[in-house]
């Protein structure tokens, strides 16, 4: 319902105590810690960044640990486990958890090291099986591949670049020889293959020694190339090597892999050591922010105002903390909203948007009433409200951890849906037209809920009044905030100026349209105001029409520029009209909802009666309405936001405020229980 008082506050303490009054400030998570300006006071910064690092780097380690188990070893979780929240640790068994910090380390490190050597494994198998890729084709070589011959003989291993057999490469070998005029090599030349693919042949020749550069040279000639991979000694024992050096690194793998898993019993120890550096890393961040001397510390922050007298009886009483409080009026004052349970769950959405700046009111409050009304319009199918009450209903009752962002999400369908069950009834929405087709194609009965208002499908045009209705009130409930906020800040002329002129020209031409007879038959309205009333609703809307003109560019202190400015700003008038003609998004999504959820249920009664037919219709209907309800859930959850965002918001509120992020214990698996 309203912003927080925020105090400044400024806590002053012993060096000696430092520790234990931080650790008694983040466990309390009420001050929203700000950087303490040195100039002239004695005090100094400190530089944590090394220190920051090093815990990062231990809670980033923790964190693969976590990763390898579960890569693993899965946890077993619930399909629900997300809705759990975190566990919550007593401060005695957290302290108990800390004595253990040293031996979790030393795991951690036990199964980072062991990751690394699975993977170190990995690499040498993939490297071992492509050296036996490359040793196969020479596995028939029964000498060293860095044979070079004897004392007489010189010998080359290597490849050509076509498949030739031992006849053809004497022959190509001759004929280059031929070619090339070089006499008394081609006939002293051994060729010996030892294997070919269809692309190339893996051969060995022996030559005489003295020969041995001038048949290279040739050889060469012919596409002739060096093994790119050359193994030690034989080819095929070599394989045999490789071979079983890839088994053992397999049953290395093996033995990680079991040694990883056996550490599955610290898994939840590992997770309280994240914890504990996110603690570690925040607290040393804000120890950046502390001015120091010699023997004393000095804090300052933002503490909402209630919260004051419990932190300094706290801090003054337990360590002799001298701390000093006042209002804090200044821009940079961080925001904290404080609403009832109907209002609260929309707190999340309004941050989307921007929280309220320096002056301005919380809006929170006046947008659930239209939040949950219009959510509710237009998704307006009893049924599927019921849905959404009963599952959101049932979570929030069995989780009852579960974290506040969540808590505060599922509280929101909550209210939504119980807006969507009540426009339901109203419009005679029951997964569509479900019950009506059921009775006529297995019992061939025709039973009909009629709605308790009208139905939109047969009456497009009176919902779509009705949207209309319900856009002109939203407007001008947003121009009631702002005169609201001016009132409240006396500001009677702004009040008078941006807000009655424009209650008067709107209204009165609203009014004015009432007693045309045009409008009304368009509209489809039973009633016509009389004429006399549309005299007086057009004077009303000239006042408003001229008092804007001559106020609007007040600013301007010359004349002419100020009565242009009026005119542009009478100019958005048009605004409005396209503001009110954009809720005609409810009529849209109302019908798509009805229309949609009707199709999928012909489509399942056209398999006809009997069981056959009852089966086929119960697979269409739940993929259908499920595939409905999903997509307009989130249309219904778009176009909401967007009314308020825009239309509503656009008539007072600016934002840009800061939000309230206290100190405290920012962790993901426990939370710390305060004494």
């Amino acid at each position: 319902m309203a912003v927080m008082p925020m105090s400044k506050i400024s806590i002053f303490g012993l060096r000696k105590d430092r520790k234990k009054i931080l650790e008694a400030i983040q466990r309390m998570g009420m001050v929203d810690v700000r950087t303490f300006e040195k100039t002239d006071t004695g005090f100094e910064g400190m530089d944590t960044l090394n220190s920051r690092s090093l815990f990062q780097k231990a809670k980033n380690d923790c964190e693969a640990a976590l990763d390898i188990l579960d890569s693993y070893k899965p946890e077993s979780k619930s399909l629900f486990a997300s809705f759990n929240g975190r566990e919550q640790l007593s401060r005695e068994v957290y302290d108990e958890k800390l004595t253990e910090k040293d031996r979790i380390s030393d795991a951690v490190s036990k199964i980072t090291k062991l990751e690394k050597e699975i993977s170190d494994k990995k690499i040498k198998i993939i490297r071992l099986t492509g050296d036996i890729e490359a040793l196969t084709p020479w596995e028939g070589l029964p000498i060293s591949m860095k044979y070079r011959g004897t004392s007489k003989t010189a010998a080359f291993v290597g490849t050509f670049p076509e498949k030739w057999t031992e006849e053809t490469l004497a022959k190509q070998f001759s004929e280059v020889c031929e070619k090339r005029e070089v006499k008394g090599i081609a006939d002293t030349a051994h060729f010996e293959v030892i294997g070919s693919t269809d692309t190339q042949t893996y051969a060995v020749i022996i030559c005489s020694k003295f020969q041995s550069d001038e048949t290279e040279e040739q050889l060469r000639y012919m596409g002739f190339a060096q093994p790119a991979f050359v193994c030690d000694g034989i080819p095929k024992d070599a394989i045999k090597e490789f071979e079983t050096e890839i088994e053992k690194c397999r049953i290395d793998i093996s033995n990680a892999k079991q040694e990883i898993c056996s550490f599955e019993s610290l898994r939840d120890d590992i997770k309280f050591l994240v914890d504990y550096y996110s603690m570690r890393i925040e607290k040393y961040r804000v120890l950046e922010q502390l001015g120091h001397s010699r023997s004393t510390f000095a804090m300052n922050g933002y503490i909402p105002s209630d919260k004051a007298a419990a932190i300094e009886k706290e801090l003054s009483e337990k360590w002799g903390a001298a701390i000093e409080c006042t209002p804090a009026d200044g821009d940079d004052v961080p925001v904290l909203l404080k609403n009832n349970g109907f209002a609260a769950p929309l707190e999340g959405v309004l941050e989307t948007f921007s929280l309220p700046g320096k002056g301005e009111i919380d809006p929170t409050a006046a947008m659930a009433v239209f939040y949950y009304f219009l959510f509710g319009l237009m998704l307006s199918d009893a049924a599927y409200g019921i849905l959404m009450v009963l599952i959101c209903g049932l979570a929030l009752w069995k989780f009852p951890r579960m974290k506040e962002g969540l808590q505060k999400s599922l509280k929101m369908f909550l209210y939504c849906g119980i807006s969507t069950t009540f426009w339901g009834v109203m419009f005679g929405g029951y997964f569509g037209d479900a019950i009506q087709v059921i009775a006529k194609t297995f019992f061939n009965k025709d039973i009909v809920i009629q709605p308790l208002w009208f139905s939109p499908m047969n009456e497009p045009m009176r919902m779509l009044i009705f949207s209309l209705l319900v856009g002109i009130i939203h407007l001008f409930a947003g121009l009631g905030m702002k005169l609201y906020s001016l009132i409240r800040e006396r500001n009677w002329k702004d009040a008078l100026y941006d807000v009655l002129f424009w209650y008067m020209l709107v209204g009165g031409a609203i009014v004015y349209l009432l007693t045309m007879q045009m409008f009304v038959d368009m509209a489809g309205l039973s009633f016509k105001l009389p004429a006399s009333v549309g005299t007086v609703a057009a004077i009303v809307a000239g006042i408003g029409a001229v008092g804007i003109a001559l106020t609007a560019g007040r600013s301007s202190k010359n004349p002419f520029k100020r009565l242009a400015k009026g005119l542009y700003e009478l100019y958005n008038v048009t605004g409005y009209l396209s503001d009110i003609l954009s809720y005609s998004r409810l009529l849209a999504l109302g019908l798509a909802t009805g229309v949609i959820a009707n199709v999928f249920n012909k489509m399942g009664s056209m398999f006809g009666g009997g069981v056959l037919g009852a089966i086929a219709f119960a697979i269409v209907f739940v993929v259908g309405h499920t595939l409905n309800i999903g997509i307009n859930l989130l249309g219904a959850y778009v176009h909401t936001n967007r009314l308020q965002f825009v239309e509503f918001f656009g008539k007072f509120y600016d934002g840009g405020g800061e939000k309230y992020s206290p100190f405290r214990a920012e962790t993901n698996y426990y939370e710390i229980k305060n004494d």
